[in-house]
């Protein structure tokens, strides 16, 4: 017997291990910069709703792939968030370029932001060709649309300490920059 892992295996570490993580510190580092350049003084209040948008609009696939069976709809769903991801990112950037300055450090912080996803989405697409060819139908199979919890869940461990880092790193640091942005205009 080999020690060799299959490829599936790898590329399901690689996401879980390795892209998910560097997205969430991406994340946060994006977060650092906005309090660095004391975002709430300039976009705060106005540009903190877009970041919270993008972080529902990547939330809902990324919990659907977690949760349920990989299929067309939640290939489907990616799709439609990561695009939707990308249009909300731009409306942010060109609204942000005119109240305040976005460092290189930022810019580059952004340049993971808008992979990470991509890169998510296409290690899924791999491991489900079927479902994603049938979605397009060019299946040999039917595309499936329902909604089925996943028939080997991932380690609960796994999905408990993943959905804590979200929570402490993504959803708090942003409704604190959305509080300090309404404090600031308050005082303003």
């Amino acid at each position: 017997m080999s020690n060799r892992m299959s490829h599936s295996a790898a590329a399901e570490t690689v996401l879980l291990y390795f892209v998910l993580p560097l997205w969430l510190l991406a994340g946060f580092a994006d977060y650092l910069c906005h309090r660095a350049s004391r975002i709430e003084t300039t976009s705060g209040y106005k540009e903190t709703p877009l970041h919270l948008l993008m972080l529902i609009e990547l939330a809902i696939p990324l919990l659907a792939a977690i949760f349920f069976e990989i299929n067309a709809l939640i290939i489907a769903a990616m799709i439609v968030g990561f695009v939707t991801h990308q249009l909300t990112a731009l409306w942010d950037t060109t609204f942000a370029s005119h109240k305040r300055s976005i460092t290189p450090i930022e810019q580059q912080v952004h340049s993971f932001l808008e992979l990470m996803p991509l890169m998510a989405m296409v290690i899924v697409i791999i491991l489900n060709w079927p479902q994603f060819l049938s979605l397009w139908g060019l299946g040999s199979g039917p595309a499936r649309y329902e909604l089925a919890l996943k028939r080997e869940p991932l380690p609960w461990t796994y999905v408990a300490a993943f959905l804590f880092a979200v929570l402490l790193f993504e959803v708090l640091p942003y409704m604190e920059e959305f509080v300090r942005g309404l404090r600031s205009r308050k005082r303003a």
